[in-house]
C-alpha cells in the first residue's frame, strides 16, 4: 500500500491559505480606493454621471452645417 504523501497536503493548504490572503488583502485594498457611497448619498452620486451624459448627447447634436 502506497504511503501518504503529508509534504505535498501541507504543501496544498500553505498555497490556499496563501491565496485566500492574497485575496482578502487585494479585495481590502480595492475597498479603499473605490469607498462605497453612504446609504443616503446612493442615489445622488451613483446616477450623476450618467444622467450628465445623457444631456450632452441630446443637446448638442454633433451635426456640422
Amino acid at each position: 500500500m502506497a504511503k501518504t504523501n503529508f509534504q505535498y497536503e501541507k504543501r496544498q493548504k500553505e498555497l490556499e491559505k496563501k491565496k485566500k490572503a492574497e485575496e482578502k488583502a487585494r479585495r481590502k485594498l480595492e475597498a479603499k480606493n473605490n469607498p462605497k457611497p453612504a446609504d443616503g448619498e446612493e442615489g445622488a452620486e451613483g446616477e450623476e454621471p450618467e444622467a450628465d451624459d445623457a444631456d450632452d448627447a441630446t443637446d448638442a447634436p454633433a451635426q456640422p452645417q
